[in-house]
């Protein structure tokens, strides 16, 4: 019966792989007395394993990839490997960078295949486990070992290799999760890590930084040098339960993906019509070919519809709905053309399926990709990508996991590109995190590695097609009839209004609203960091932010944009969100002659919004004093308007409070109206009224003497 290959892979350098592919190997040599090998594949680190294992070979694993003509046996492998006194083989990594290049993929496949009828254990360390020889070594592994810490980065960085593997659709059973320096004073344990990956550990081996460090000093593995610690039974244990559960006799059962490794691309053309570049080496970019049938049709077919239609030079953002549309009839055209050059005949077994593929490749090319369908779904509110293969939505304000997926992380950065490129934004290294909006104005922010431990993360905030107005609000519970009435008056009178709430509490929904109660004769300018404000007007000026250009020049801020609409004679100004320094010149504004001007903050409670207030003047760098910035407030700002999202998932209006000015050193605030939660019904929905505190507020008098009629009665306590 033949032997087995284990693969070890690190997900993060300093995870000890190296030290555990050696000391498995010896400890399965020490327990049942069979020769092992020892295969240094990591091309990254060159010459670990020649320090774990004091050796220094003169020939390795590149030499052995290049036999030629005989058959692989123990006579012929015998340059190439060294047989260790102490009961191992070895075969080292290259110790320079330039002779790694010179792996030869196919022969490394073939030593693969031969090494288990040689040997009953080959142990292969395979570096981070991303690389083309690392994909290749596990076509012929029986058992992956992945090597993690209790370390929140190396788990983030593991589950990248995790969904490597799972993305080449290996088994998963044929991964094995092993805790590396583990203490039990950590605060991440086994349990926690479980959980986050979903899947059981199968050993953890305890920290022992001394012998650890003692063994390397030696180049003894501690399994030889050490042998009675705790750290070597450890291996012991492993290589013993190897055993009893009979892991490798069940897992060599599994049927295992091959050749998911594609050739390394040349200079030229990737599947996705980027330019690639490739010199041969190590570290050259592959291109790893999916196994799923229906994915490699797809991409076969985009590759040749970029191929004829050159869509590289095609605008295919443009904002003009009937060029969209023609675009799009003439992109079908194509794919239909390639579509009868293919053997479709055991995939596209009806018309349903052909018109899904056709769909898909189109949403793929001009499109938004996977996130096309959730696009176009009214019911979602919010897309929340955590990674390529984990993709959440919002729908009636609670977000649940979908079940679409990206295919690749290069399918992703596609996507990405076609979403800043327009805007005249980029998002690379230099700049790994973006704001930007789709053309029906959804705002979107995206942030890429290094910065995204999990790949690219895209979050998208979606706008409603229909604008929502005050009697949406109304219908959803937000508010009353007799509140919105109330807040138009408070519009139409010009009070300086703030909206206060979290992050997706819909301040930028209830902003609109307000600003549509803006009477149609005044000017209106609005100023923002991504155009969301969608208001009726006409007679209304858009102004938005723009930041550093390549060369980090060029960058327009919200306070700039501020000062400029001071001198454009508006009526109104409403800014999107205060969040810095803009805030002073806000309150400037409001203070100026300028009243009825709107805005958003961050903050939890009216209270929190006057000192939150307070921190982002100061963020202007004047050094005003803290009371002539409270006196500055107290008079600027009339009322503010707290909107909340509930446990449930609903969001409401939960305080009208006005300012009513200063009582000595502090913002004096009286609440008008308040949402009272009074229990809960079967469905866990929030039961509660929107109640008046009995106040009246001051600028009532004011409203009445320009003749607004505003009833006493609704500020009556209930």
């Amino acid at each position: 019966m033949p032997g087995h290959i284990i693969s070890v892979v690190g997900g993060k350098g300093g995870v000890g792989k190296s030290v555990f592919a050696a000391n498995l190997a010896i400890a399965y040599l020490q327990e049942f007395k069979q020769r092992p090998l020892i295969v240094d594949l990591d091309l990254a680190s060159l010459g670990d394993q020649n320090i774990i294992l004091g050796q220094n070979p003169a020939k390795g694993i590149v030499d052995v990839s290049k036999m030629q003509g005989a058959a692989i046996d123990p006579k012929s492998l015998a340059p190439f490997m060294v047989n260790v006194q102490a009961g191992y083989s070895y075969i080292g990594a290259p110790r320079d960078a330039i002779l790694a290049r010179d792996l030869d993929l196919e022969g490394l496949g073939k030593f693969l295949k031969a090494a288990p009828n040689i040997f009953n254990l080959v142990v292969v360390d395979c570096g981070n486990g991303m690389e083309p020889w690392a994909l290749k070594t596990f076509e012929y592994s029986t058992a992956i070992f992945v090597i993690t810490t209790a370390d929140v980065i190396v788990i983030n960085q593991t589950k990248r290799v995790l969904g490597k593997i799972q993305e080449l659709l290996f088994p998963p059973e044929m991964v094995q999760l092993v805790i590396n320096k583990y203490s039990a004073s950590n605060i991440i344990n086994p349990q926690m890590i479980q959980k986050n990956f979903n899947k059981q550990i199968f050993a953890a081996i305890p920290e022992d930084v001394v012998t650890c460090d003692g063994s390397l000093a030696k180049s003894v593995p501690f399994c030889i040098g050490a042998a009675n610690t705790p750290i070597s039974r450890a291996y012991h244990d492993i290589v013993r339960k190897i055993q009893q559960v009979n892991l490798l006799e069940n897992l060599s059962r599994l049927k295992k993906p091959t050749g998911v490794l594609a050739q390394p691309l040349s200079s030229g053309t990737a599947v996705d019509g980027s330019p690639v570049l490739n010199d041969g080496g190590p570290n050259a970019r592959t291109s790893v070919a999916p196994l799923d049938p229906w994915t490699a049709m797809k991409l076969r077919i985009h590759k040749a519809l970029v191929e004829q239609m050159d869509l590289k030079k095609t605008n295919t953002d443009t904002n003009d709905s009937k060029q969209r549309a023609v675009l799009r009839e003439k992109t079908q055209k194509g794919v239909l053309d390639i579509l009868n050059h293919e053997d479709t005949a055991s995939l596209l077994t009806t018309r349903e399926l052909k018109a899904q593929i056709i769909k898909e490749v189109l949403d793929e090319a001009l499109g938004l990709g996977p996130l096309e369908d959730l696009l176009a779904d009214d019911s979602v509110s919010e897309i929340m990508v955590n990674s390529r293969d984990q993709i959440y939505i919002e729908r009636a304000g609670k977000p649940q996991l979908s079940k679409v997926t990206f295919s690749s992380e290069a399918q992703m950065m596609n996507v990405i590109e076609r979403i800043v490129t327009p805007l005249g934004r980029r998002v690379d290294e230099k700049v790994p995190y973006v704001d930007a909006r789709l053309l029906d104005g959804s705002r979107v922010h995206v942030i890429i590695p290094p910065l995204a431990l999990r790949g690219p993360t895209i979050t998208i905030r979606k706008f409603p097609k229909k604008r929502v107005e005050y009697r949406d609000l109304v219908n959803f519970g937000s508010m009353t009839e007799e509140i919105a009435d109330f807040l138009r008056c408070c519009v139409e009178a010009k009070l300086n209004i703030v909206v206060s709430g979290g992050t997706g509490s819909g301040k930028t929904t209830l902003l609109n609203v307000l600003s549509n109660f803006i009477p149609a004769s005044e000017r209106i300018i609005t100023v923002e960091d991504s155009a969301e404000l969608q208001l009726a007007q006409e007679h209304v000026v858009r102004l938005e932010s723009r930041p550093k250009n390549i060369e980090g020049e060029g960058e327009v801020s919200i306070r700039d944009l501020i000062k400029c609409c001071l001198r454009m004679r508006p009526d109104r100004i409403v800014v999107g969100e205060c969040r810095g320094g803009e805030a002073l010149d806000m309150l400037q504004a409001m203070n100026t002659g300028h009243s009825g001007s709107l805005t958003t903050l961050h903050s939890n409670n009216p209270r929190e919004c006057i000192a939150r207030l307070e921190t982002l003047v100061m963020m202007a760098g004047l050094g005003l004093p803290a009371k002539a910035i409270k006196e500055n407030i107290a008079s600027a700002v009339g009322l503010i308007i707290q909107q909340s999202r509930l446990s449930d998932g609903s969001r409401k209006i939960t305080y009208i409070t006005e300012v009513v000015g200063m009582q000595g050193e502090v913002v004096s605030l009286q609440d008008i109206f308040v949402y009272k939660q009074e229990s809960l019904d079967k469905k866990r929905k929030i039961i509660g009224r929107f109640v008046p505190t009995g106040f009246i507020p001051k600028f009532i008098e004011e409203m009445e003497a320009k003749g607004m009629k505003v009833s006493r009665s609704l500020f009556g306590a209930k």
